[in-house]
């Protein structure tokens, strides 16, 4: 009978981490990985305007934009922000930001905007305070000189001899894990 019992209890743990998946720690982890994985793969930066296919469409690996380090570590942990942030903007269209004048959600570049991904992480209850610890694994959204945003993930490695974690980031190089957390503005705070 004791046997009985606990093969019934070994089952039942097994069966609640196959229903509910990862610790949140091992989500924010693979994201900051994920991140990582792009820096000496997306090598240039590309913003221009590209069709994609829906859902699941991304532009080359080598070629990206800030926003496209967030998108493709998402995808690594099975969240296809495409779809995510398009279905939410069809659904919720007059509560994104309107600087691009659209009319209509476009789901070939939305989700590639930074503004757009602040507003659907906040939508998400994801927004966390400016001045809340930041982990491996957040999204950190910047405002840089003359209005332009950008957007990066906080990596696992701190910086030598500091308090503060690396980036991973995009601003024009390509993918890059740099120590830029507090060398902008920053105006958004996300955690998975």
């Amino acid at each position: 009978m004791i046997r009985f019992i606990i093969q019934l209890s070994l089952l039942f743990l097994i069966v609640i981490t196959l229903l509910f998946g990862y610790q949140p720690e091992d989500i924010h982890l693979k994201i900051a990985q994920a991140a990582m994985k792009q820096v000496g793969v997306t090598t240039i930066y590309a913003p221009g305007y590209v069709r994609l296919r829906y859902p699941g469409g991304d532009i080359p690996i080598e070629r990206g934009v800030c926003a496209d380090i967030i998108i493709r570590a998402f995808r690594e942990i099975g969240i296809d922000l495409q779809k995510e942030v398009h279905e939410d903007m069809a659904k919720n269209f007059k509560e994104y930001p309107k600087f691009w004048k659209m009319k209509a959600p476009d789901s070939n570049i939305d989700h590639r905007r930074v503004p757009n991904l602040m507003t659907f992480f906040k939508r998400r209850g994801k927004a966390l305070q400016l001045d809340s610890e930041f982990k491996p694994g957040d999204i950190v959204a910047w405002q840089l000189e003359h209005g332009l945003f950008h957007i990066g993930i906080v990596y696992t490695e701190i910086v030598h001899g500091g308090k503060r974690y690396y980036m991973i980031h995009n601003i024009g190089a390509g993918a890059q894990k740099e120590d830029v957390l507090n060398e902008f503005k920053i105006i958004g705070h996300y955690r998975w």
